[in-house]
């Protein structure tokens, strides 16, 4: 078994998760198939290659990049740099690793800055983050104090990205956050168990929207915390946006509900608590290509003749972040 499996499992095994432990083995064995993803075998390569670090470094999980401060030789730190390439495209962060400063085509920190003010405390919780990429925003919640990040995302890419900042964060953590590629159905069944669950840009990717909140609320415990963050649209509670094929040139967009909508669509499903704590249009400056993520961006995307639209025409992309929690009975 290899170390990150390893940490996994005994994470599992310590959080008295009985139900999910039996299936691990066969999750991650799908999740990490090299018959179904090409490219992995070079991820896992790339992430095997980075070179052994020094005991003594200063770990950062609390402010904007998350910072790992650690010593190498010149020869180590181009290395280093290429191989931490290798896993790119670099979707979420910043990260700041051994002075290597991997600048994501999203500022994730800026959501943290907007989401993290209206958040139960998150010291000794245990928390899901579903759909959370890299893992950006997982260390931030550990730095917050969480007690348990599980990170679940079905893509091997972000998996190995991830794996390659626990490299550096090495136990400073203390063994806090954990990854497993998987999606949310691959959770056991009203698991009931974790003190908040996070969803960020995962909504408006599926088809069966009620579903996915229902999903979201079993994984929950009673009273725990739903923190959902999507793509929405201005208009009422009976204003719901099907973009058709495409939406900001995404394929696989399905519904963006006005603000007021998904509060209704929550209550429909048993949260209480409701309420929008943020929304706002997504400025250039926050997604766009960098060094690390050298493919189209935001910008490519919306109406060169009016950028409050897509350039298949639809309302440019604005997000809401909305609060809500599972009832006690």
């Amino acid at each position: 078994m290899t170390a990150p499996h390893r940490d996994l499992y005994h994470a599992v095994i310590d959080q008295g998760l009985d139900t999910w432990l039996a299936r691990l083995p066969e999750q991650l064995a799908r999740g990490l198939d090299r018959r179904r993803y090409g490219d992995l075998p070079a991820w896992e390569k790339s992430v095997a290659k980075l070179p052994s670090l020094p005991a003594e470094r200063r770990v950062c999980l609390d402010a904007d990049t998350v910072t790992v401060e650690i010593e190498i030789d010149d020869s180590r730190y181009r290395q280093t740099e290429n191989l931490l390439k290798k896993l790119a495209p670099w979707r979420k962060g910043p990260f700041r690793l051994a002075d290597i400063h991997i600048d994501s085509e999203w500022r994730s920190d800026w959501k943290w800055q907007r989401v993290s003010p209206h958040l139960a405390p998150l010291k000794g919780r245990r928390i899901l983050d579903v759909g959370g990429g890299n893992g950006y925003h997982a260390w931030r919640m550990t730095g917050a104090g969480a007690a348990f990040v599980l990170v679940i995302d079905p893509s091997p890419r972000f998996f190995w990205q991830f794996q390659a900042v626990r490299h550096f964060v090495g136990d400073a953590d203390g063994h806090r956050t954990h990854f497993l590629p998987v999606g949310i159905e691959d959770v056991p069944e009203r698991l009931a168990f974790f003190d908040t669950v996070f969803s960020m840009g995962v909504l408006y990717h599926r088809p069966s929207p009620l579903e996915h909140l229902q999903q979201l609320k079993d994984a929950l415990r009673p009273g725990g915390e739903l923190v959902l963050e999507t793509l929405v649209v201005e208009g009422d509670a009976t204003t719901v946006l099907l973009p058709g094929e495409r939406y900001a040139a995404m394929p696989n967009v399905y519904f963006l509900p006005s603000s007021a909508a998904l509060c209704q669509w929550l209550e429909r499903c048993g949260f209480f608590n409701v309420r929008v704590v943020d929304e706002a249009d997504t400025p250039l400056e926050e997604q766009r290509a960098t060094e690390w993520m050298t493919f189209q961006s935001l910008a490519d995307f919306l109406d060169p003749e009016d950028p409050a639209k897509t350039r298949e025409g639809h309302p440019a992309p604005r997000r809401a972040v909305v609060i809500a929690n599972k009832p006690y009975d």
